[in-house]
């Protein structure tokens, strides 16, 4: 670490961080680590919210700012090739390192290009983490995130107390890589858990239930999930504003479709939940929630959950 940044003061960590990317889940992370009195160098395109800078944090003019000021610096963006751009394009991250930092992308991105990004910092004399995360909008304002990281241990160890303010399931999973992984399996199990209640919801309702009593009753069974209670109220409410979009999800399903081919794979369900998120796209729904790949299926069956309870 570069000398005089990070403090241990009573036992409480204080670092300089450095954060990328302050949209719908950046934004309130950054916000936390700021609230547990860490100094925040901070980093987004359009310039970082109002909120975020009167809470204390530091408004930096490009990634190599961010770098030069801080000795943890965390990118939460889109996909791939923005974390590329904000690491080594011009006025990038990796101009500002120097020997001893830590680079951490929370963002979901490629497996194999994240291996190639951590040989390239590693180079610097630096230290790299991969950490996507689970839990969405939801997660990244209660603190409740599930982090999923790849890296050295003793990197993590040094982040680990910045990632326990923005999560609370916090898994070393091995080395760079393991952790966008981990992020592509967890994106496989929500898409094929979303399209099953989905379904069943569907199915219900078509047959002339009454779908919130069906959904209270299968809460209380086997068939529990976190899918069913919270994405399955948003089914029947019709709230599809977004809390992480179908254009994200068939990011994050294309990259396991990829990896798929790669490793000689067959995923079939995966690419199914692929086409439906697609044929919602195609509705003009990219923007929608994920959980509107409801409304794919309710294509096919001529069908609104609405009519049941109307």
């Amino acid at each position: 670490m570069q000398p005089g940044n990070s403090q241990e003061t009573k036992g409480i960590f204080m670092a300089n961080v450095g954060f990328i990317g302050l949209g719908v889940m950046g934004k309130p992370m950054a916000g936390h680590l700021i609230a547990a009195g860490h100094k925040l160098f901070l980093y987004t395109p359009s310039g970082p919210a109002k909120e975020l800078l009167d809470q204390g944090g530091t408004a930096c003019a490009t990634p190599k700012d961010v770098a030069a000021q801080a000795e943890i610096i965390i990118l939460m963006v889109p996909d791939t090739p923005q974390v590329a751009a904000a690491l080594f394009g011009e006025n990038g991250v990796a101009e500002g390192l120097s020997a001893g930092k830590i680079v951490v992308d929370m963002s979901s991105i490629s497996p194999i290009e994240t291996k190639e990004f951590a040989h390239k910092i590693e180079a610097k004399g630096c230290q790299y983490l991969d950490a996507p995360v689970s839990g969405g909008d939801v997660g990244a304002k209660a603190a409740s995130l599930t982090i999923m990281v790849g890296g050295p241990e003793a990197a993590f160890e040094k982040v680990k107390p910045l990632f326990e303010k923005m999560g609370k399931n916090i898994t070393l999973v091995g080395g760079n890589g393991d952790g966008q992984t981990t992020k592509i399996a967890n994106q496989i199990i929500v898409a094929l858990t979303i399209e099953a209640v989905s379904e069943a919801l569907l199915f219900a309702s078509k047959a002339g239930a009454d779908i919130t009593k069906v959904r209270k009753a299968l809460m209380g069974g086997f068939a529990n999930s976190r899918i069913l209670e919270v994405h399955g109220e948003r089914m029947i409410n019709r709230n599809f504003a977004p809390g992480f979009r179908i254009a994200l999800h068939q990011k994050d399903l294309n990259l396991a479709l990829e990896g798929a081919r790669t490793l000689q794979l067959s995923l079939p369900n995966t690419a199914i939940a692929q086409q439906l998120f697609s044929a919602c796209a195609a509705q003009g729904g990219s923007n929608w929630d994920h959980s509107a790949m409801l409304k794919a299926l309710e294509m096919l069956a001529s069908h609104e959950l609405s009519s049941a309870t109307a």
